[in-house]
């Protein structure tokens, strides 16, 4: 009667402990972009390194190396934009976004003018380089963003990262719209119209190669202008979002040699008010050398989702978790 009596109070313990488990489980959703760009597979990686649901194996036996209890996902969004309005409003705890947006959000400054700033955003991690290109047709005599005064380009479309950030590098060379016959063309709409000659030049933001580029310099002769110089040192002061960066030779057809340029970076941002202990656990796990290994091969930015990367053109303060892992790793003071 008496070994009868344990079993339901065993019982009765084990959905105590379930339950006490269950209540120290976590969710973390991860605002991405659309599912056919790279921040929605990257997100996928990302929410797979940080979790680590209960029963999970070990990390040094091979399993998860993320934050005990966490359960992150990866949900499709709009892009940068809209992960940095969701954040603001709660619907995520974190999501991408080009450094460039997550600065004019921060301050309240070029996309956000006019809007109120999104005071607590604060960076968890750069990821990766998006490449600022400007692609010129091989015979429009364009070395050299000042060669831009007089030409066909175009800047992109009106409400696009790419149009402030092309305003930025006109104005740091002495140029403006003015000096310019400005177009506001999606990439694919200027690749079309360089093919047709009817633009000189237009600029994208990206991670190289680019599909629109690769297919317009496998049939018309185009260059990469390199975006450099000490005007360019001096626009790095001013925007701490943006960060050198090179083309490396190949990476399109015709193009030669390496071309210097700047870049925005892809990042992972949050709110301030997220809990320290866990975006320091969170930040601790994306750069665990087994959480590196799979970024590696998961994926071809995986491989510049590196410490290193971590903490350039950050643009906007960090979390205070992530600060206090990159002091403990050395990489900021």
């Amino acid at each position: 009667m008496k070994f009868r009596s344990l079993v339901p109070a065993f019982a009765i313990a084990a959905l105590v402990g379930h339950a006490a488990a269950a209540q120290e489980m976590s969710f973390f959703r991860i605002g991405t972009g659309g599912t056919a760009g790279t921040y929605y597979p990257i997100g996928g990686l990302i929410a797979n390194s940080i979790s680590n649901a209960a029963g999970s194996r070990p990390c040094e036996d091979g399993g998860s190396c993320g934050v005990p209890g966490l359960v992150a996902t990866a949900v499709a969004s709009n892009g940068s934009v809209g992960n940095v309005n969701a954040i603001k409003g709660g619907a995520m705890e974190a999501g991408f976004s080009q450094s460039d947006v997550a600065y004019w959000a921060q301050t309240g400054t070029g996309l956000w003018d006019g809007q109120p700033a999104v005071e607590k955003l604060r960076l968890i991690a750069n990821l990766y380089p998006e490449s600022i290109h400007l692609v010129a047709r091989a015979d429009a005599g364009i070395a050299s963003v000042t060669d831009l005064k007089g030409k066909k380009v175009s800047l992109d479309e009106p409400g696009s990262g790419t149009l402030v950030d092309a305003k930025i590098i006109l104005e740091a060379f002495g140029l403006s719209e003015a000096d310019i016959s400005p177009e506001y063309l999606k990439p694919d709409q200027a690749a079309d119209r360089m093919r047709d000659g009817a633009m000189d030049a237009f600029f994208f933001v990206g991670g190289y190669p680019a599909g629109a580029i690769a297919e317009l310099a496998s049939q018309h002769d185009v260059a990469l202008v390199p975006i450099m110089g000490p005007e360019v040192d001096k626009l790095r002061e001013t925007y701490t979002f943006f960060a050198s960066d090179t083309v490396p030779a190949g990476t399109y057809e015709g193009q030669d040699a390496d071309v210097t340029t700047i870049s925005v970076g892809a990042q992972l941002v949050t709110s301030a008010d997220q809990p320290e202990e866990l975006i320091h656990g969170i930040t601790q796990a994306l750069y665990n050398e087994n959480t590196q290994k799979l970024f590696a091969v998961g994926h071809a930015k995986g491989k510049l989702i590196t410490l290193d990367n971590a903490t350039q053109g950050a643009g906007i303060p960090f979390h205070p978790g992530a600060e206090r892992f990159y002091k403990e790793a050395g990489k900021i003071q």
